[in-house]
């Protein structure tokens, strides 16, 4: 795995050496094998508009399939691609869709700190480079009430972690976002903190069902959605899912994310999906599939989206009213 050598920890993606110097991801992604998981469907497209868009997400090889995989009906893409949460580019829901087609992830890199063995600046290609892509079938819960289906196209943090070898020092791992006005426009308003930060206890990073996302539907992640990597965690609220990443950080002492600066009352470090803990100006016992038609009934959230046959033993004894 290659390394750029830099003395600073703030680097940026338009401060690293020239792009012809490395491959283009969506070149190494098709080497690799990346191909189309899935055809479109759980919107009421027309044919016309299904045989597009297959058209479109058929470039690549069949993706192996992962086990924890759910089986619900897929949110289109159309859906999951202009309905976001990207403050970086807006904060109307179609904002990014709109406003992202500019922003150019190639060259990228991700800068790996804090309490590991192997720190470093890190090129995109060689730091997915060791690990199988695969597709991964997630519901996507967000906070507002509303949620997709998706499928993702990426690899298990836990294998990316196990590389750089954290220390027994590591508890938690911080991820941060692109900070780069020019590029990401919405980080002109001081609607938030920037750079958008995330984080997570080592247990939960290393749960076999959190994921690297590289892509969604078979192809490369469009911008809107995070790209070029992003982080998926399927039994937390959809803002703990850091998009654009460039830095990842193993630490001791619990990150403070930027949603809990902005509201602690109401957006707790865990942000796990759970009915039964209201946000404070709505509840969260239902929710709205994006795609469906308006007049259909709500769908009851699940205690941690669906996954706690997974993930519930990591917050046995908890109270998650108090760690929400």
């Amino acid at each position: 795995m290659s390394i750029l050598i830099k003395n600073s920890s703030d680097i940026l993606p338009s401060e690293i050496t020239d792009e012809k110097i490395y491959h283009k991801r969506r070149e190494f992604i098709k080497q690799m094998g990346v191909g189309t998981a899935a055809i479109l469907a759980g919107s009421q497209m027309s044919l016309a508009q299904a045989k597009a868009e297959q058209a479109l997400y058929s470039t690549y090889k069949t993706l192996p399939k992962s086990q924890f995989s759910a089986t619900d009906k897929l949110t289109s893409y159309q859906d999951i691609t202009s309905y976001n949460n990207f403050y970086e580019f807006g904060t109307g829901k179609s904002d990014p869709a709109k406003r992202a087609g500019e922003f150019n992830p190639e060259p990228w890199s991700i800068a790996i700190e804090g309490e590991v063995e192997k720190p470093g600046v890190y090129n995109l290609e060689d730091f997915i480079k060791p690990y199988t892509l695969e597709e991964r079938i997630y519901r996507f819960r967000c906070v507002e009430g509303w949620s997709m289906v998706i499928p993702w196209v990426g690899f298990p943090l836990a294998d990316m972690i196990k590389q750089f070898k954290p220390t027994s020092r590591a508890k938690y791992v911080e991820f941060v976002t692109l900070y780069d006005t020019k590029r990401m426009p919405g980080q002109v308003l001081k609607v938030l903190p920037w750079p958008y930060t995330e984080g997570l206890r080592m247990d939960e990073a290393m749960n076999p069902l959190t994921l690297m996302s590289v892509g969604l539907y078979g192809n490369e992640l469009p911008n809107q959605n995070g790209a070029p990597i992003r982080l998926v965690v399927p039994w937390k609220y959809g803002f703990k899912n850091i998009k654009s990443i460039v830095k990842i950080r193993f630490i001791e002492q619990e990150p403070t994310s930027t949603w809990h600066k902005v509201g602690p009352k109401e957006y707790g470090f865990y942000s796990n999906v759970n009915p039964q803990v209201d946000h404070p100006r709505w509840s969260q016992k239902t929710e709205r599939r994006i795609g469906e038609p308006f007049w259909a009934a709500k769908h009851k959230t699940q205690m941690f989206n669906g996954y706690a046959d997974q993930v519930a033993h990591m917050y046995a004894g908890m109270d998650l009213k108090k760690f929400f």
